[in-house]
């Protein structure tokens, strides 16, 4: 729609035969349309097709206003940001009007007197979409002169008026998104009586300022945003203002690591430059994502905070930073993404978990190598024969030992040791994970048509691993992570103070 060629004047817009339309009814006819041609309502919002999206597009067709109920990062707000894509590109509204007033149906006395005094030549301006969006975060210092409004002094004073004139007032963030979307978010975290306020909005659709006798039937989609978990650490929302919220629309994290991979490639901001020198293969991304699911079902973890999206999303930038960091100290012109480069991963994780008094006691970042560890055992198995089924299988049947690890546990066993400094180049890292015994073999085996990369990969995989399900000892120290047999390692415990342990005692 070219700007330029629209109405100018209100007898222009009366000629074009233009119909006013209330907001609610605008996003629902618009929906309407994108749901006949089966076009998206929501576009990169994953996961969320048959739950969220559903709901709030019922939601929609209902002209409700919206809660969104859901722990942190689960795209609340990035929901109730897109719904702008279903309003009209552009509306009219009387050139001035701070609050958007329809030339149709004006609310405001500024309005009103300007269309009195000029009649079919009141002055249109156009409204795009992207501009009918105001927001407001809820902290307890917000007023209800910032939402609604007040009278001021200034105004007053300027204008030579009194107090009582209607002119004096100055409107709040809420009435200047008239034929809008407004969007409220920590909702719990408003104070109660501030809440309370919100009350005729959302009923009446009026406002009330100061005592004017004052009503202006504001025309509004309001979506509200909350985390369950502030209804205990900080506030609540007063039940008379949640029954005026029509619907309320449970969120969640992602339900399966596929959704979860193509959120984090979705959002990660990798520059080109990292792109191009750095590869990051699908087993380490998955590990990554590992960490996340990880954490959510973790006794560590305080799992009513919840944990957040953006966790896995700053831990693939602070994992390919690393290989980058790498690349750069070995002036490599490109490198992959190795296991060992995930402990750069650590401070992504430590400052998004909240731990309980248990975790607290263990320390964020032994909480942190754990969740680590867990991660690559629960994915270790989806790679390589999972090592606690073939003890069971021996121990029940009493079969031999066809342990597929048993070369490798041996070559540790015999007194040897594997110490992978962080910043080798690639070749030395795969030279020294050749002189494992039955590494190579293994992976040949199970993958013969990998290429060298993939082949180094998976053998520090197999490592990782065998040191998560405690078949060999795994310490990671200042510069270096060293594997080595487990009963040695167990004689050593605790003589070095700068490694950390696994949850099972042995260091890690």
């Amino acid at each position: 729609m070219n700007k330029n060629k629209l109405p100018a004047t209100l007898g222009e817009l009366k000629k074009s035969g233009y119909k006013s339309k209330r907001v609610k009814d605008e996003v629902r006819d618009n929906l309407i349309l994108k749901l006949q041609r089966r076009e998206p309502g929501f576009t990169g919002i994953v996961g969320y097709d048959e739950t969220v999206i559903p709901d709030t597009e019922r939601a929609l067709l209902s002209r409700h206003n919206i809660l969104f109920l859901g722990l942190r990062g689960q795209a609340k707000t990035r929901m109730a940001r897109q719904m702008t894509d279903l309003l009209d590109e552009y509306i009219p509204f009387v050139a001035g009007s701070e609050i958007n007033d329809d030339p149709l149906h004006p609310l405001s006395r500024y309005a009103q007197e300007l269309i009195a005094e000029k009649g079919d030549d009141t002055p249109i301006a156009w409204l795009h979409r992207s501009e009918r969006y105001g927001e407001k975060l809820a902290t307890p210092d917000v007023s209800v002169a910032d939402l609604i409004g007040d009278i001021d002094p200034i105004k007053a004073a300027n204008l030579r008026l009194t107090f009582a004139d209607e002119k004096v007032i100055h409107f709040g963030i809420i009435p200047r998104s008239n034929r809008g979307i407004f969007v409220i978010n920590e909702l719990p975290d408003l104070q109660a009586r501030i809440q309370v306020a919100l009350f005729n909005i959302l009923q009446e659709g009026d406002i009330q300022i100061r005592g004017f006798k004052l009503r202006l039937p504001l025309d509004i989609l309001f979506v509200f945003t909350a985390n369950p978990e502030d209804y205990t650490n900080r506030g609540s929302i007063v039940t008379p203002l949640k029954d005026r919220i029509e619907s309320q629309i449970l969120t969640h994290y992602p339900k399966n690591i596929e959704d979860a991979l193509s959120i984090t490639e979705q959002e990660a901001n990798i520059p080109e430059a990292q792109t191009k020198k750095i590869k990051i293969s699908d087993l380490v991304k998955r590990l990554i994502e590992q960490v996340a699911f990880e954490a959510r079902a973790s006794e560590m973890v305080d799992q009513k905070s919840g944990v957040s999206a953006r966790l896995p999303i700053a831990a693939y930038e602070n994992a390919v930073s690393a290989a980058e960091r790498r690349a750069i100290v070995n002036k490599e012109k490109e490198t992959q993404v190795w296991i060992s480069d995930l402990t750069g991963i650590i401070p992504s994780v430590t400052g998004k978990v909240e731990l309980v008094y248990e975790g607290e006691q263990e320390g964020p970042y032994q909480v942190a190598f754990n969740l680590l560890g867990k991660a690559i055992r629960t994915q270790f198995v989806h790679y390589f024969p999972n090592p606690d089924t073939l003890k069971k299988r021996k121990t029940q049947q009493k079969e031999p030992d066809h342990n597929p690890y048993r070369t490798i546990i041996n070559w540790f066993d015999k007194g040897n040791t594997l110490d992978v400094f962080f910043n080798v180049t690639d070749k030395q890292k795969v030279q020294l994970l050749y002189q494992v015994e039955g590494l190579y073999g293994l992976v040949k085996k199970h993958y013969p048509h990998a290429n060298e990369k993939e082949n180094a990969l998976l053998m520090e995989l197999i490592l990782h691993g065998l040191s998560a399900y405690s078949l060999i000892s795994k310490k990671v120290l200042d510069g270096k992570i060293e594997f080595k047999d487990l009963m040695g390692s167990m004689l050593n415990m605790g003589k070095e103070s700068s490694s950390f342990e696994d949850e099972e005692g042995f260091e890690s």
